[in-house]
């Protein structure tokens, strides 16, 4: 059973995907919650580029991918406010359009530079073949997400939970976000060698949506997210290792998402399984579940 564990790229694996879940987790969490979810689909696409040209120019070098990543992702997210402040199309939507035609030049400039690095790496990760770089960048990006963490937690659940009071009782208020939208765009450079540009984010998301099904507690909930992110990770390298042809990065999101269909399935927040068998029993319409007295968000008392 523990085969796979006799392999030093498969223990490399195990332990970066550890420290990357540890990193992930709660920067998915208060996406979700903040309602982002989408904004960082829209930053991991928006990212592509610069990452494509600083390995065009400086081949596989962690530092300079991290530094065009960045950059990138800082001149989409510009462009995207300037267009929707002087034209009328929405915020949203000229997000979602940067980002989709960051993504085809990324692509597009890949294969016109003739490189000897499939697409498909950049496009689904390999984490069955991470170096010792690669693997500091998780390190240190799991670092500053922890530390940042720790300094934000309470004003970002309050920001989250009740942003009216935050701003009124906040002399910066958006500091907080832009301090978290940073965490966002670091930990999906962090997990692009790993996970690749498309699956990144749905380790980031998945996780959390499924634990959001389970909880109703920040403390809970983050830890929860952790959990399932570190379960999708090593249930995917486990499946990749045994069907040599499935990619690690795909095998990993697919265990997320078959988690996160079973916690809307089961769970005491999902689809109510009981109510909907009564319903098929009885042929009358199911309970809706009452939450009237209940915020969207997971709370805690102490908060």
């Amino acid at each position: 059973m523990f085969e796979w564990l006799q392999y030093d790229f498969m223990v490399r694996a195990v332990i970066a995907t550890m420290v990357l879940s540890f990193s992930v987790a709660p920067v998915g969490a208060f996406l979700v919650l903040k309602r982002l979810s989408l904004a960082g689909e829209a930053v991991a696409h928006a990212i592509v580029p610069g990452i494509v040209i600083a390995f065009v120019v400086s081949g596989l070098s962690v530092v300079s991918m991290v530094v065009g990543g960045l950059a990138a992702g800082i001149v989409v997210a510009a462009l995207a406010s300037l267009v929707a402040r002087m034209t009328i199309i929405r915020e949203d939507a000229s997000l979602a359009s940067l980002y989709l035609i960051a993504l085809a030049l990324g692509i597009f400039i890949l294969s016109a530079a003739g490189s000897a690095v499939p697409l498909q790496s950049f496009l689904f990760g390999s984490i069955l073949g991470i170096d010792d770089e690669t693997l500091m960048l998780i390190g240190v990006t799991a670092t500053i997400t922890l530390v940042s963490f720790s300094l934000i937690l309470r004003p970002l659940i309050m920001s989250t939970i009740d942003p009216v009071f935050y701003e009124s009782q906040s002399k910066h208020p958006g500091l907080v976000t832009q301090v978290f939208m940073f965490l966002v765009v670091l930990n999906l450079l962090g997990a692009f060698k790993a996970l690749g540009t498309l699956m990144a984010v749905g380790l980031m998301i998945l996780p959390a949506t499924a634990a959001r099904y389970w909880v109703s507690s920040i403390t809970r909930y983050l830890m929860l997210t952790f959990l399932f992110a570190l379960a999708s990770c090593w249930a995917g390298l486990f499946i990749s290792f045994y069907l040599p042809d499935v990619p690690s990065g795909p095998a990993i999101v697919i265990v997320a998402g078959v988690i996160f269909f079973l916690s809307m399935i089961f769970s005491p927040q999902g689809f109510h399984v009981g109510a909907r068998l009564n319903l098929f029993r009885n042929g009358s319409k199911p309970v809706k579940h009452s939450r009237s007295n209940e915020r969207d968000e997971p709370h805690e008392k102490t908060v």
